[in-house]
């Protein structure tokens, strides 16, 4: 059995659920919290997943960034050298998807030259009648730059393991190529 640690950065823009989704993710979907606390800074949360179809598991040591600009020079000394990406926006915001680029492109500045997994992540599908950004659309949008996509209502508890099972399993994948590629050199 392996246990793999893999440094999660968890970004998106202000309100669209970031710490929603990494609290309802550590505490397996025990709470939603209802009332919205900016996140200044980053917090830390630590929590193990199985990886899917395997014995193995990877502990996630995942950064929840602030969304505000005004703590971004900050971010960047913790963000980096990451092993995994989570890029959340709001489903009923298209600033917030159109923002995504922004939010992508200082991640991946983290991590020149290096195949980082990530995942797109739309939140907020529970509130289906105020929705701007179609599911096509950003599925696109994440195939276009490498990443996976997955769309969730935390406030539903509706499918926010996804993100998590995803990274999980990518960067597993990496782990074993890696493995793989280190055999063949013996």
């Amino acid at each position: 059995m392996v246990k793999l640690s893999a440094k999660c950065l968890l970004a998106g823009d202000p309100a669209v659920g970031k710490s929603a989704l990494a609290q309802m993710f550590r505490n397996d979907g025990a709470h939603f919290q209802k009332n919205y606390t900016l996140t200044t800074g980053i917090e830390l949360l630590v929590k193990a997943i199985s990886v899917p179809e395997t014995s193995d598991s990877v502990e996630f040591f995942i950064f929840d960034s602030a969304g505000k600009d005004l703590f971004s020079e900050m971010l960047e000394k913790l963000w980096e050298q990451p092993n995994v990406l989570c890029l959340v926006y709001d489903v009923t915001n298209e600033q917030s998807f159109n923002n995504c680029a922004k939010w992508l492109e200082k991640l991946r500045a983290q991590a020149v030259g290096m195949h980082i997994p990530g995942v797109l992540v739309g939140n907020k599908t529970d509130l289906v009648g105020r929705r701007v950004v179609e599911q096509k659309q950003a599925q696109e949008w994440a195939d276009k730059h490498g990443l996976e996509y997955c769309e969730m209502s935390v406030k539903e508890m509706k499918n926010f393991e996804a993100p998590f099972n995803i990274l999980a399993k990518s960067f597993y994948q990496l782990y074993k190529e890696k493995v793989e590629i280190f055999h063949s050199l013996a």
